[in-house]
């Protein structure tokens, strides 16, 4: 299945959100760098549910580690600043799809990797939820694989 990254996420309801999504994909969650929240908040819980047992989360200090540690693996930067549709990609089964924080998004050296893709919206809009833009790219990816 399909690794979600959330680098350094701000809001905890988003990954509540996001957390639930992974326990009804079967997709693991890495939380990457300084969260803008506590994992025990109660914002946090209560938007994933009753679904925090049924989900594989690991806690990374930095996306270095994580690259390293999956050096083989297939990463993708989701980003607003990507002319590449993550429509165009062939996902695949261990793929990591690597999400930025809600009010500033990836760093500069994700955006501008060549597997940075984006999500398309109208023009002069900043940025979908995203918990909903992980849902688009997940279910792609499940639409593609027949998962």
């Amino acid at each position: 299945m399909f690794n979600i990254v959330l680098y350094e996420p701000e809001i905890p309801q988003n990954t509540g959100n996001i957390a639930r999504l992974c326990a009804c994909t079967g997709a693991k969650l890495y939380l990457v760098g300084k969260l803008g929240f506590s994992l025990s908040s109660k914002y946090t819980k209560r938007a994933g549910l009753d679904y925090w047992d049924s989900v594989d989360i690991q806690k990374i200090d930095t996306m270095e580690e994580l690259l390293e540690a999956n050096k083989d693996a297939n990463f993708y930067y989701l980003t607003t600043k990507s002319k590449k549709l993550y429509t165009d990609i062939n996902f695949k089964d261990g793929d990591f799809l690597v999400f930025g924080p809600e009010t500033r998004g990836l760093p500069d050296k994700y955006v501008k990797d060549q597997n940075a893709i984006t999500i398309p919206m109208k023009e002069g809009q900043r940025s979908l939820n995203l918990s909903n833009s992980v849902a688009i790219v997940v279910y792609e990816g499940i639409r593609q694989n027949g998962i």
